[in-house]
């Protein structure tokens, strides 16, 4: 037999495509972290649901106190970044010893990150609430809760560093199930504080609070006991001091500080609706908790896809495979815009029973239900801008998705939705629509950056 002829595949089997194979290698990777991602969104939500049928506005005070925070949650989230991307590209260029350094450099920087954000937080973040226009009574409420949210963020920060590590290294399965035992504490500890039971004084929003804050803090001496005891940490240079390496120390915190801006932009924007429904009234923040909160749970799926997105593409780029860059982008944009569309075909028919679950105040109800129907239009475009500049601060363009969450986020989103809800007595609906209209604006600028940088290879 002819040997070429022999080595050469079938029709109907051989070696899988390229195309085939790259989305295997993306679902294998992101399933995991979309389960962890979903994990960090179901302790939100157990919060949000146990506090809400306890008390509409308890709900409120946990909305505000939490919307400080979720500014530093996420832009922490951000900033760690380069952990993830550059252990990927490490593993791309044959070098697993130097993933360690990664790592170390990881947590130092998660240490800075979790205590000074917590201290900041603490002092400016009352402040803060008490000069925005809220009635004194939410402003009062909500700060308390802020303060106990602050005491999460050390180990917030620590946690992330331990899950990006490993899912750079292509092992995000034991981030994913540390996750879901600390949503196991949240509930339970949820379950106690927020009614008050066995004698203990009911703590509403508070307890919700203390549950995520004793979570976090589990997560991350769990993630942390985990890396210890790997067998391979000693190959992978987690107990060897780093050699001195500027550049990759620059290109770690260069990562970072790109992605933590753009995720401070559009969380502080995302934040900011906060404050005007606030202005609207307390039953308006509580409506608009119930749409933000089911979109940040949508939110989880596509912010999985991208670190799938970034892990495969940060391997391409660190390989100098510029064919696997562009086929790694392209299988996670198709594949993003697929689930995007398909939730939020789900979501507008069910948007009354969603709303029912978090609580049963019919006035909010009246204003969540149409809110949240709309919504479903925000779910396409805002899963394909998350995962797209994921994808190009993987192959190094950092600085380009910060601007376009600046501009989509904070110059056109905010002052559109002060514009709607208020002036044009549109309420939580303009709110909505004006979410709706930047991340079309977000999608279509960072989609357009990946395809001219495609064109130039």
């Amino acid at each position: 037999m002819d040997r070429s002829a022999a080595q050469t595949p079938s029709v109907g089997g051989g070696r899988p495509s390229p195309v085939r194979t790259e989305l295997a290698e993306l679902m294998k990777l992101s399933g995991p972290v979309v389960i962890s991602r979903l994990g960090i969104m179901a302790m939100g939500l157990s919060d949000a649901i146990v506090v809400g049928r306890y008390s509409a506005t308890e709900l409120s005070y946990h909305a505000l106190g939490w919307a400080p925070s979720s500014v530093v949650v996420t832009m922490s989230i951000g900033l760690l970044s380069g952990v993830q991307v550059m252990t990927a590209r490490a593993i791309g260029q044959g070098k697993r010893h130097e993933t360690g350094a990664v790592l170390r450099r990881g947590i130092v920087y998660s240490l800075w990150i979790g205590f000074i954000s917590a201290a900041l937080l603490a002092v400016l973040g009352p402040l803060f609430l008490h000069v925005i226009g809220l009635e004194k009574s939410l402003a009062d409420g909500a700060s308390r809760v802020l303060l106990i949210f602050c005491l999460s963020l050390p180990g917030y920060a620590l946690s992330v560093s331990a899950s990006f590590w490993m899912e750079g290294l292509s092992r995000p399965g034991p981030g994913a199930w540390a996750m879901w035992i600390a949503n196991a504490v949240n509930l339970g500890v949820d379950l106690v504080l927020v009614p008050g039971l066995f004698g203990l004084p009911a703590m509403g929003a508070m307890g919700g609070a203390w549950a995520t804050t004793i979570a976090r803090t589990f997560l991350a001496v769990f993630m942390l006991s985990y890396i210890l005891f790997m067998p391979e940490a000693g190959s992978l240079g987690v107990f060897n001091k780093p050699i001195r390496d500027r550049a990759s120390e620059a290109e770690q915190r260069r990562i970072g500080f790109g992605a933590g801006a753009s995720n401070f932009f559009e969380v502080a924007a995302f934040a900011s609706m906060n404050i005007i429904a606030g202005w609207i009234g307390g039953l308006a923040v509580a409506a608009w908790t119930i749409v933000l909160n089911v979109a940040a749970i949508v939110f989880m799926v596509p912010l999985g896809l991208s670190t799938g997105a970034a892990v495969r593409v940060g391997r391409a780029y660190g390989a100098r495979d510029p064919v696997g860059v562009i086929r790694a982008g392209l299988v996670a944009f198709g594949v993003t815009g697929l689930f995007g569309a398909l939730v939020g075909l789900v979501v507008w028919p069910n948007a009354a029973w969603i709303s029912t679950a978090y609580t049963t105040n019919p006035l909010t109800l009246a204003m969540a239900i149409p809110a949240l129907a709309l919504s479903a239009l925000m779910y396409f475009p805002d899963s394909l801008q998350v995962v797209c500049a994921q994808a190009l601060r993987a192959r190094g363009d950092v600085w380009l998705p910060t601007g376009t969450h600046l501009t989509s986020y904070i110059v056109l989103m905010m002052p559109l939705a002060w514009w709607l809800a208020i002036p044009r007595h549109m309420g939580i609906m303009g709110m909505v629509w004006s979410v709706v209209f930047a991340s079309f604006v977000s999608g279509v600028l960072l989609l357009g950056r990946f395809w001219i940088l495609a064109r130039r290879t």
